[in-house]
Order: C-alpha cells, then sequence, then structure tokens
C-alpha cells in the first residue's frame, strides 16, 4: 500500500526512474565485502556489514572515505589508495551475494508490457552499475542507464534526473522517481517530478518516513496501480 503525504493535483506518469542500490537491488553483502577487504589491506579494522549500509547513497567516494573516517584519520593519498583497493575488490564481488528485492521483477514486467519507458538512476560508478544490472538480468528494462559518474554531478542533486527524463524522452514533471533515501527524495524534488520511497532500504540510517516524498512503498508492486492510472502529485502543472 502506498501512504500518501499531500493533497494532490492529478499529472500522467509517461516515465519511472528508479534508484539501484537499497531500491532494485540489496547490494550490501558485495559493498561491505569490497570495504571489508579494502580496510584489511590498508591495516585498519573493518566495519560490520550494518554500519556499512548507513555509508551507502552518495556514491562510491563517500562510502569509501566514510570506512576511513570511521577508523582514524582520511587525508588525501590514504582515500586515493583506499578508493584503488575498493575498486579492484569490489570489481571481484560485484553481484556475487547482490539479491534482487522482492516485487521488482514482476513490477518491472509490468510496467514493460504497459510500455512506460524505464531508467536507473543511481550513484554507483558506471564501472560497476553497468556489469551488476547485466549479472542480475536487470539491464533489459532500461532504455537508459545515467550513473554516480554520468554527469559531473550526482544524486542529490537533479542533473541526472533530468538527464534520464531527457534520454527517455519524458517531461520531468511527467516522471515519477522511486527510491529509498533523502538523496532520490532531494533529487526529485530540485528536478521538478514526485517520488515515492521505499521502506526497505538503506536511507543512509535516516528513518524514511521522515524524509519528506510523495509516498512510501513496501514494494515496488505497491507503485503499479499509481502509475498504471494517473499518480498524484503535489507539484503544480
Amino acid at each position: 500500500m502506498v501512504q500518501q503525504a499531500h493533497s494532490k493535483t492529478i499529472r500522467p506518469v509517461r516515465a519511472v526512474l528508479f534508484d539501484l542500490d537499497g531500491t532494485l537491488l540489496d547490494s550490501i553483502p558485495d559493498l561491505s565485502e569490497a570495504c571489508h577487504r579494502m580496510m584489511v589491506e590498508l591495516g585498519r579494522p573493518p566495519h560490520a556489514i550494518d554500519v556499512i549500509r548507513t555509508f551507502v547513497g552518495k556514491g562510491m567516494l563517500n562510502l569509501v572515505r566514510r570506512c576511513l573516517v570511521e577508523s582514524g584519520s582520511a587525508g588525501e593519498a590514504e582515500v586515493e589508495a583506499a578508493v584503488d583497493a575498493f575498486r579492484r575488490h569490489y570489481a571481484e564481488v560485484n553481484g556475487a551475494s547482490t539479491l534482487i528485492y522482492d516485487g521488482v521483477l514482476p513490477a518491472l514486467e509490468a510496467l514493460r508490457e504497459q510500455g512506460i519507458p524505464m531508467a536507473c538512476v543511481t550513484n554507483k560508478p558506471a564501472a560497476f552499475t553497468g556489469p551488476l544490472l547485466e549479472r542480475m538480468g536487470l539491464a533489459g528494462f532500461f532504455s537508459a542507464t545515467v550513473s554516480g559518474d554520468t554527469l559531473a554531478e550526482k544524486k542529490p542533486h537533479p542533473a541526472p534526473l533530468l538527464h534520464a527524463c531527457r534520454l527517455l524522452g519524458a517531461d520531468a514533471g511527467d516522471a515519477l522517481m522511486i527510491g529509498d533515501s533523502a538523496n532520490d527524495a532531494d533529487a526529485a524534488r530540485a528536478a521538478g517530478m514526485p517520488v515515492l520511497l521505499v521502506t526497505y532500504g538503506y536511507s543512509e540510517g535516516v528513518a524514511v518516513d521522515s524524509i519528506e516524498c510523495d509516498g512510501l512503498i513496501s514494494s515496488l508492486l505497491d507503485a503499479l496501480p499509481h502509475i498504471q492510472r494517473q499518480y498524484r502529485t503535489s507539484i503544480p502543472s
């Protein structure tokens, strides 16, 4: 069920944008393993998986920096070495233990049957995004993919969402963003589009029900009735 948050005016949905980690895929096991290997290589104590979960959302550099900061110093040279180590280790485990959340595949299949164009908009670097989508069998659902290094800016900046809309040939006001964190909500608000947040994601350790959005969903399937009809958004026409 979608928990609505505001009074609405009707706008049709002509495109749907999805976050990746924490929305479509539970990639924490692989991210945590890569961080564990990175920290061991650097001679630092690794973090527990539940701690890594709160670091995910703003991209690889932020994840690596948070790992270092929480264990001591994070100078420029240290961050550079850590990023190199993380890239190597994550390339080895990317997708190995990642799981597709329940409801994702049937929801994507339903939207594809309706002919609604979809894009994946993530802060994960492109070197990992493409291989992960392919490995998990999701790549074919998306007409466009915007990664964390596709543009100079990444979420919560609206540029990645606006770029995805251009690639899909849709106006931002006719698109819907579905994510799991304030990064997604803030980016969508700035881009002028409604946003639904899933309740099962990472949300950087912030309670998802404290983030301003147009609704909370416990499964992507919960969004389908609203997309199939017309999603109600508080964004003015």
